[in-house]
């Protein structure tokens, strides 16, 4: 079964994905090791369009099954029908952002308060990930990832709250059982 997690950053998705795969004897296919290029500090430099569409459409392709985690959303029109399940995942805010500055802080350490430029960099990005639920905002948003469940040929199971790693995992399993049994997916 081919399936992407996908929500907010810090909502989850990577980490539901990893843990999805690992159930599920499968890959895990991360959207950012395709979408940046590896740099120290890291997310500095973005793969281009074509290219990172091919390696990942390589990659994707080679398994009869995979967890796909991160947002697809622009990447084009070929992957709204590349999945049999699609998981949207949604946090609050308060606690999604509260998760990402602490994410943050482990992956730069000291750096943060001494490194000008990653503290830039972290500050530039928490910023953009806090427009999120903005209606307004153009980029990755709640309201982008609505127009693209609609576009979707595959069920979507949306997980909403803050709820634990297990539960998403377990409704997760649970879906994927219906899925496989050919019953009526959940809302």
């Amino acid at each position: 079964m081919k399936i992407i997690i996908f929500g907010a950053s810090g909502s989850g998705t990577t980490t539901l994905g990893r843990e999805l795969a690992k159930v599920l004897s499968c890959p895990h296919l991360d959207v950012d090791d395709y979408y940046w290029k590896k740099t120290v500090p890291p997310f500095q430099l973005k793969i281009p369009l074509k290219e990172r569409n091919l390696a990942l459409w390589k990659d994707y392709s080679l398994h009869p099954s995979v967890v796909l985690s991160g947002s697809l959303v622009s990447w084009g029109p070929e992957w709204e029908h590349a999945f049999e399940l699609a998981v949207f995942l949604y946090i609050p805010p308060g606690i999604r952002l509260e998760r990402l500055r602490k994410r943050e802080e482990l992956r730069y350490g000291t750096s943060l308060n001494t490194d000008i430029a990653i503290r830039k960099n972290s500050s530039d990005f928490l910023n953009w990930a806090a427009q999120y639920d903005d209606p307004n905002f153009e980029g990755r948003s709640i309201s982008i990832h609505h127009q693209w469940i609609q576009k979707l040929s595959c069920p979507v199971l949306k997980i909403e709250g803050d709820t634990s790693r297990k539960d998403r995992l377990h409704s997760t399993l649970e879906q994927i059982h219906i899925l496989k049994n050919k019953k009526k997916p959940l809302e």
